[in-house]
């Protein structure tokens, strides 16, 4: 059972000391899930800036990278004037990102309502790129995860777990890091949005990057099975860093990915995913060699007016993130 609470516990002395002593198997880590309250829960908070949103909507889905710059970050998305905005990557309470509830600092610049739900707990700093920016030698709270912000109140919302296993914790995994033990998985966040013409179903979601793409078909076909229980009937925008292609270096071929027609056969359109690459080097991931598609919307009940692809840069040329924002004007079909 998700709970809805305006903030999340906090990992205990005693819970931390579980992670740290625990077996590194998927058994171990789904106790873990289990046993951290903030693993099942969405904290709900900021404020609407209206009741209800027009049947055509402004909606923007961006992979922040730890949102380093959470002013700079809502800047570049106000011209666009989003009725929606699906982020991914956000931090909440990490040394690296100054303790700060990056998530909440975006929807307060942007007078919008947010959902934020916990992707891992990470006990360690991160890596030497990122521990250039930190301001202490700890993490208040330790979250990062996903997040749906909007500018009217939501009716109900939940996080959708798309893996439990500890594909990052476990010792039989080829990603899990002993030095830098993380509890969590990749996850999706749902959110039913009142709109002028009916409700419409937001998501946000994050697929795993250091998998194949089967793997990510299984987990896009989770959420869709709970889209489904979720939000039936609804008009749906699922939008995020799907993680496409980034098994295949050099080539990073998105189109290889079995999701794509996965979703297409149970009325998803892609769209309302602007042209273009999506990835660029950022002061976190300095790789211009790096050049993928990774970042989609998908609509069903939906149809796009306009599409964009907003470059993570400020005024200054500064990188905000290692992806581009990607932005759509849709209209949901009565």
């Amino acid at each position: 059972m998700i709970a809805t609470l305006p903030a999340l516990p906090l990992v205990t002395a005693q819970e931390r000391t579980a992670i740290l002593s625990s077996p590194r198997t998927a058994v171990g880590h789904r106790a873990l899930m289990q046993a951290i309250p903030a693993m099942n829960a969405v904290q709900c908070g900021g404020t609407a800036s209206a009741a209800s949103l027009p049947d055509t909507l402004s909606v923007a889905a961006w992979n922040v990278e730890r949102c380093l710059f959470p002013q700079a970050s809502a800047d570049l998305l106000r011209p666009y004037a989003p009725d929606i905005v699906l982020l991914s990557e956000v931090d909440h309470g990490m040394a690296r990102t100054s303790q700060r509830h990056t998530t909440a600092d975006m929807a307060g610049a942007l007078g919008m309502t947010y959902a934020f739900g916990v992707e891992f707990h990470e006990l360690a700093l991160g890596g030497p790129t990122e521990r250039h920016f930190c301001t202490d030698n700890f993490n208040a709270c330790g979250w990062h995860g996903n997040a749906i912000l909007s500018r009217v109140p939501f009716e109900r919302v939940t996080l959708v777990r798309l893996d439990d296993h500890g594909h990052w914790f476990a010792s039989d995994e080829r990603d899990a890091d002993p030095n830098q033990p993380r509890v969590g998985g990749r996850m999706a966040l749902l959110a039913i949005v009142p709109t002028a013409t009916g409700a419409v179903c937001a998501v946000s979601t994050h697929l795993e990057s250091n998998a194949n793409g089967a793997h990510r078909a299984q987990q896009f076909d989770l959420l869709m099975d709970a889209i489904d229980a979720f939000a039936p009937g609804l008009p749906v925008v699922i939008g995020g860093d799907l993680n496409t292609g980034n098994h295949m270096p050099p080539d990073f071929d998105w189109r290889a990915e079995p999701l794509f027609e996965r979703a297409v056969s149970r009325g998803y359109d892609w769209s309302a995913t602007p042209d273009g690459l999506t990835t660029r080097a950022s002061l976190i991931t300095p790789h211009p060699d790096r050049q993928m598609k990774l970042d989609w919307f998908a609509l069903r009940g939906a149809v796009p007016l306009e599409t964009a692809l907003i470059p993570a840069q400020d005024q200054t040329g500064r990188p905000l993130s290692d992806h581009d924002a990607v932005w759509c004007r849709l209209k949901t079909q009565g």
